[in-house]
């Protein structure tokens, strides 16, 4: 049975009887004998197999090239070279599967843009190893955030009639072919069917009878924008707490994202230093000084004059009325406050319809967490719980009631205040990697004119 390289690497002892699986990254000959250095994935590190020539397996060493696949079986020994602790005395090595002379992955540096042809063989590289061991980690790191705090795991369909954020940047999801005379009633669902936005409307129902819930996973938006920071297909995170106002919702959102920074320095050490030392270096620093940090806060309309009080001239205009840009966002945690920032009580024209109104009728309960270097990272808000007010809303915002009937039934039917937040995690990846593309922290990115593998 296999070891996996990570647990060879971190052992005190040598061991007589090991076996590895893995992929050649390089092969080095010296007279009668081979060095492989062979990585399974399981760390950045690779382990050195040192191979006689007569060696079971190995009495033709060519076909063994990088990017072939072997079994090497062997003892564990220190390692008179420096730099390595252990290297793997091999006794019987099996080719398992070849590589050719086209194989991409070479011994040299590759841009970033060509790796995402190549998806199917990038997570072999340092980098993109590292970055899907983080996300693997991640991803289960959110889990136990919720679930120690008695959150209920939930489903949301990915398949919805609902538009959550009331932008019509949908994709719709249709039998019909392309038939012109077709009527919605005539398709599969019965009705006009979307992959969906978000899973908080549907999250909401659940929040009105659990307490706290919270759902992670993939959401769609038919957004045509190409930037390092969107993507069509995405993975949110989106709890939901009832009896919550405002307040407790920035506590958890800023509860979450320390704890994530936390959790990644605690568990990803190993990936983290490569990130800092080839990637960004400044981000070890950067996520010590938001777990250290105590958070600000400040209200929209406070944000707006620092920025026009800054003297700074940015590209994109500040008006209250206008939503922050990036650039507003890493001045105000960069450079004003020094800190992570959470701003609130956003105007009521810029945000969707189920933002609970402010006794000013010109606000909302919004709310955005902005980390340095990133910007924005939450957003969320305490929802509209009385009926009348959210039958307004929706008005104002031009959207038809009778498609949100249900969701107008859980404020007739034992109303509570309630509030949550949405992350994409994709986003999150990128604060925590230092990795400034979003396309390079999910295994197959999904953007416009871009839906390959």
């Amino acid at each position: 049975m296999r070891t996996l390289i990570r647990h060879l690497l971190a052992t005190s002892e040598p061991a007589d009887s090991v076996t590895i699986q893995g992929w050649i990254r390089t092969r080095r000959d010296s007279k009668g004998f081979s060095f492989l250095e062979v990585n399974d994935g399981s760390c950045l590190a690779n382990l050195q197999a040192v191979v006689d020539h007569a060696t079971p397996g190995f009495q033709d060493p060519h076909p063994f090239t990088t990017g072939a696949s072997v079994t090497v079986e062997g003892s564990l020994v220190p390692s008179p070279a420096a730099g390595q602790r252990w290297e793997l005395r091999a006794r019987r090595v099996t080719l398992v599967g070849a590589a050719d002379a086209t194989y991409p992955l070479q011994k040299k540096g590759h841009t970033l843009e060509f790796l995402r042809t190549i998806a199917h063989l990038r997570p072999r590289s340092n980098l993109f190893g590292a970055v899907f061991r983080v996300r693997s980690r991640l991803a289960f790191a959110v889990h136990q955030f919720f679930q120690s705090r008695d959150f209920v795991y939930v489903h949301t369909p990915i398949i919805t009639a609902s538009d959550c954020e009331g932008a019509g940047e949908m994709f719709r999801v249709t039998t019909l072919k392309g038939d012109p005379d077709a009527r919605p009633e005539a398709d599969f669902f019965g009705r006009r069917a979307y992959l969906t936005v978000s899973g908080q409307l549907e999250a909401e129902i659940f929040a009105c009878a659990l307490s706290n819930v919270y759902t992670f996973g993939p959401t769609f938006r038919a957004e045509n924008s190409n930037t390092a920071r969107h993507a069509a297909e995405f993975w949110m995170i989106e709890p939901e707490m009832a009896f919550c106002d405002l307040t407790g919702n920035m506590d958890l959102a800023e509860e979450f994202v320390k704890g994530m920074a936390r959790y990644a320095l605690e568990h990803c050490a190993e990936d983290l230093a490569f990130f800092n030392k080839f990637v960004d270096k400044s981000l070890m620093e950067r996520l010590r000084f938001v777990t250290e940090r105590p958070f600000q806060r400040v209200a929209y309309t406070d944000a707006v004059q620092i920025l026009r009080a800054s003297g700074r001239a940015f590209e994109f205009p500040v008006e209250y009325g206008l939503n922050l840009q990036s650039e507003h966002e890493r001045f105000l945690t960069e450079e004003h406050f020094k800190s992570p920032v959470t701003v609130f009580n956003y105007p009521r024209e810029i945000k969707p319809f189920y933002m609970r109104l402010n006794d000013d009728e010109k606000t909302v309960t919004a709310m955005d967490v902005l980390v340095p270097g990133i910007g924005e990272v939450i957003g969320g808000s305490q929802r509209e719980e009385r009926l009348d007010v959210l039958e307004r809303n929706l008005a104002f915002h031009k959207l038809r009631a009778e498609d949100y009937w249900w969701y107008l039934d859980l404020r007739r039917y034992g109303t509570v205040p309630h509030a949550g937040f949405g992350l994409g995690f994709e986003r999150l990846l990128m604060f925590l990697t230092g990795v400034n593309n979003i396309r390079d922290v999910i295994p197959f990115a999904r953007t416009p004119g871009n839906a390959e593998f």
